[in-house]
């Protein structure tokens, strides 16, 4: 019972945060989007006191069910492993007992730590919710969006609207290509060896599992019925128990209920440690009060589990909080040749982060608001987190989405008035490009879709009403927003491109 109340919160909630990555209408962000904000390092890089007490408590009361439950990349591991355990190898158990790597799992930890502080791109590469996070934007975005391209295309020819088309394009080469690299090592590893990687290599799990160490409800075997037949050992994923010595490493398990399930004895139970002592120098009771007692424990752990699982689940649901929703406008001019990428001096970041440096230092690369922009703006810099280009769209006024669902605080959240508001840069007249002087003919489209009027047309010289208008740009005025750059016909480079500031200004 307790591992399939388990099983069941762990696929809701994989499903929900893999979701936040796949759903381009930001309808399942409206309500869930709280669950990123759960995740044990998104929440210390965004001093979120609440998510980090949250998590802390959870572990010191149950141990680890964090990452089996809360965490994307602990849930991947189990489905993997659960494939692995369907082999004809696998059918009686595929697991022992093997003695913790110290040493490893705190000095990765410790590295984890050190290198964080210098890069955390790096960093974030081992980094379990950020790990997850490219494989969810990166492999398993495109597919969800040629798959709703597909239904779009048949909806279509039926004349039902339901579905409409997306883009559906390579948002970071580098990112791509680790995201492969990762669901293959870390697919694999658990395929085999169930939570090794989670018990070895992840400095959130070295962390959570210190705390378990402590914790007050704990599997525990009752030695007076174990007849150490080894079952429990050989189905646990964590490989920390010892069923010749009747014993757990409690800093390892995550609390998935395997052993419980599989021992056939009755002799595992899920209770509070305080009880354990006594239950282990007890005697040996008969037959008939054995089966009773048994029966009772279970009994009792279970509504306990239940009774817990209700409180977490209803504490939760309280915090969901309704973000507004971003209107969709209507596209600029269709494409007549694909634009290149300008050569800008300075990069630009999306609204909210304030500053080059608060976003990197903030971002864990998890790709989220990349997956979430409506707009195309958002794609993988080389450092693998997210950058602003206009070759595919631009940040339009009234959609302040990645500001919205970024867990880590470095987009944070700032109001529809307050992003109109926020110049990310200014925009960049290149008279050599521009139709006007280039060919002679009249354009003016960058001023008649400028949101902020900080694009004019003017006459080069008052004294000849012939001449064609050409455009000066009010620096002051100017948001960096970057119609003006996507919607000018000039191609393949545009004749008006944004400049990027590296702290955000007022205007």
């Amino acid at each position: 019972m307790l591992k399939k109340i388990r099983i069941t919160l762990a696929l809701l909630c994989y499903a929900l945060v893999t979701l936040l990555f796949l759903d381009f209408t930001g309808t399942i962000h409206n309500y869930f989007g709280f669950l990123a904000k759960t995740q044990f390092l998104p929440a210390v890089l965004a001093l979120n006191a609440a998510a980090i007490l949250f998590v802390v408590l959870l572990t010191l009361l149950f141990g680890r069910v964090y990452c089996s439950v809360i965490c994307p990349l602990g849930v991947f591991q189990d489905i993997f492993s659960w494939l692995g355990s369907k082999r004809k190898k696998a059918k009686r158990g595929r697991f022992k007992f093997v003695k913790e790597h110290r040493i490893a799992r705190y000095g990765i930890l410790a590295a984890f730590i050190i290198v964080f502080a210098i890069s955390s791109s790096v960093a974030a590469i081992i980094a379990p919710y950020s790990a997850y996070g490219r494989i969810a934007t990166y492999i398993f975005s495109p597919i969800y969006k040629l798959a709703n391209n597909a239904l779009a295309y048949f909806a279509e020819r039926m004349d039902s609207y339901t579905f409409y088309s997306v883009d559906v394009w390579m948002k970071g080469v580098l990112p791509f290509a680790i995201a492969i690299l990762t669901f293959v090592l870390i697919g694999t590893f658990a395929f085999f060896k169930g939570r090794a990687y989670c018990n070895t290599v992840c400095p959130v799990g070295t962390f959570l599992g210190f705390i378990s160490r402590f914790s007050i409800f704990r599997p525990v075997i009752d030695k007076s019925k174990c007849i150490h037949c080894g079952t429990c050992e050989r189905n646990c994923k964590g490989s920390c128990i010892d069923s010749k010595t009747g014993t757990f490493d409690y800093s390892r398990c995550v609390s998935c209920m395997n052993c419980i399930e599989n021992c056939h004895k009755k002799a595992i139970s899920y209770k509070c440690r305080f009880g354990e002592s006594q239950n282990e120098n007890s005697s040996v009771k008969n037959t008939n009060e054995v089966k009773k007692e048994s029966v009772k424990t279970v009994d009792d752990s279970r509504r306990k589990f239940i009774s817990v699982a209700t409180i977490l689940a209803a504490g939760t649901l309280t915090g969901v909080r309704a973000q507004e929703k971003s209107e969709e406008g209507d596209g600029g001019l269709a494409p007549i040749q694909d634009k290149v990428i300008p050569e800008r001096i300075g990069e630009i970041v999306p609204p909210g982060a304030k500053s080059i440096i608060n976003l990197k230092n903030h971002c864990t690369a998890c790709g989220l608001c990349i997956s979430a922009c409506p707009n195309n703006v958002l794609r993988a810099g080389k450092d693998m987190k997210p950058t602003v280009s206009y070759e595919r769209g631009y940040c339009r006024p009234e959609c302040n989405r990645c500001s919205t669902i970024c867990p880590t605080g470095a987009i944070q959240k700032i109001s529809l008035a307050e992003k109109s508001s926020t110049q990310v840069g200014h925009a960049v007249w290149q008279y050599d490009l521009c139709i006007v002087t280039r060919d002679g003919v009249e354009c003016g489209n960058c001023a008649r879709h400028c949101p902020t009027g900080a694009i004019q047309m003017v006459s080069p010289d008052p004294n000849n009403p012939t001449l064609h208008k050409i455009l000066v740009v009010n620096t002051e005025r100017c948001i960096g927003c970057g119609a003006c750059e996507n919607l000018c016909p000039a191609r393949p480079k545009s004749a008006i491109y944004v400049e990027g500031h590296e702290v955000h200004r007022k205007v």
